[in-house]
């Protein structure tokens, strides 16, 4: 077992009854619009077409003063084990879950916006010490994006996809591996890949639910349903991608509003686990309200909305069209995801998919919508990682 670095120290969350008090009365005291003008009864996904519906917001907020248990989360965690350490004089705050299996391998489990660590809390066990003994086992990492939950706020400009991907390896580094797998979605699906395209050496192979082509590609011999897969896309960053081009040109105008006001912070991000989600009418058809208030109440405490919307001014467009990914790749793509990539145009970076599937249910958070599948689907995509890594041995 390799022996933690001094520099890393063991974290446990608290948050103050002051803080939880605060939050309660805020919600309370919440000064709120009249009804959207397009209102509809439910059941029916047009109900949403102005933003959060005013009833939907009010009985989420409701539970979330009188209802919602924080100090469940906080045990949840400490469960697991938490830690912070130092990179690039930036406090890293990362879950670290070690397998029992002596042929476990060292993966790291990157979240995105609006997610956090929230959104890996239910899978970690099963990844760490499976049910099946011929299912690969892993000592799962999760890290807190810099600027998100209990990782430090950068004070200046610099954090952006290519410096967290290198402050990754560190990480890895510091508790013992130098070599590993690594998952990742939303923003840690763009991290990951910079991992496996610009760290070959530390990173066995990838598995991801984005996968990002090398920009003017045509469609040119793709089928229908890969063309459809490119008309959605685009229809998504021309009209439904207000909230990125904000946070990436504004975030600290927006900031304000997400740290000052608990319901504000909330319908931010309710409204894209609304719209993000494989479901008809409300994001809690598949994900429960416990653990989207997870997430909402960690950004809440925290106060982290600012920081975290900074990931979009550091790194909105980024991605080097030059990078190439040479080492294994499984990729899963949901059907009800916001960006999907056709394989003809993924291989053009990924340069050895040794993995594609395309599931039958989920969206951009599968490891809350679909759970169950998505472990297994994560076991299997980086089984067959290991697997090719053993035959170019």
């Amino acid at each position: 077992m390799p022996r933690l670095a001094s520099d890393v120290q063991a974290f446990e969350a608290h948050a103050t009854d002051a803080d939880l008090d605060d939050l309660r009365a805020r919600l309370a005291a919440a000064r709120l619009p009249e009804a959207e003008t397009v209102y509809r009864a439910g059941p029916d996904p047009h109900r949403w077409d102005q933003g959060v519906p005013l009833a939907d917001l009010v009985e989420v907020a409701s539970y979330w003063r009188t209802g919602y248990d924080w100090r469940s989360f906080e045990a949840r965690l400490d469960r697991i084990g938490q830690f912070r350490t130092t990179i690039d004089d930036l406090g890293i705050h990362f879950l670290h879950r070690r397998s029992a299996r002596a042929d476990a391998t060292p993966l790291i489990m990157t979240h995105g916006w609006p997610g956090s660590i929230a959104e890996f809390v239910d899978v970690v066990d099963e990844l760490a010490d499976p049910k099946d003994a011929d299912t690969p086992a892993f000592h799962v990492v999760v890290p807190s994006l810099p600027g998100f939950g209990y990782s430090d706020k950068p004070a200046t400009t610099g954090w952006g996809t290519e410096k967290i991907a290198a402050a990754w390896v560190g990480l890895m580094a510091r508790l013992g591996y130098s070599k590993f797998v690594a998952h990742g979605g939303d923003w840690g699906g763009v991290i990951t890949t910079v991992l496996a395209g610009r760290f070959p050496e530390h990173v066995l192979g990838i598995h991801t639910v984005l996968a990002q082509a090398p920009p003017g590609l045509t469609t040119d011999g793709l089928t229908a349903a890969e063309r459809q897969w490119t008309e959605e896309t685009h229809d998504f960053w021309r009209h439904r991608a207000a909230y990125a081009k904000q946070q990436a040109t504004r975030p600290q105008t927006i900031g304000y509003s997400l740290v000052d006001s608990p319901v504000g912070l909330l319908a931010w991000l309710l409204d894209k686990f609304a719209e993000w989600s494989d479901t008809e009418d409300s994001p809690f058809e598949r994900i429960s309200r416990d653990r989207l208030l997870d997430d909402v109440t960690l950004y809440w405490l925290t106060r982290t909305g600012a920081s975290a919307a900074r990931i979009y001014y550091e790194s909105h467009n980024s991605l080097d069209p030059e990078l190439r990914v040479d080492v294994p790749a499984a990729i899963s793509i949901y059907p009800r995801d916001i960006e999907k990539c056709p394989r003809p145009w993924a291989q053009e970076r990924y340069r050895q998919i040794v993995r594609w599937r395309t599931p039958e249910a989920g969206g951009h958070f599968p490891s809350l919508e679909v759970p169950g599948y998505f472990v297994k689907d994560l076991q299997e995509g980086l089984a067959a990682v290991l697997a090719a890594n053993l035959s170019r041995e």
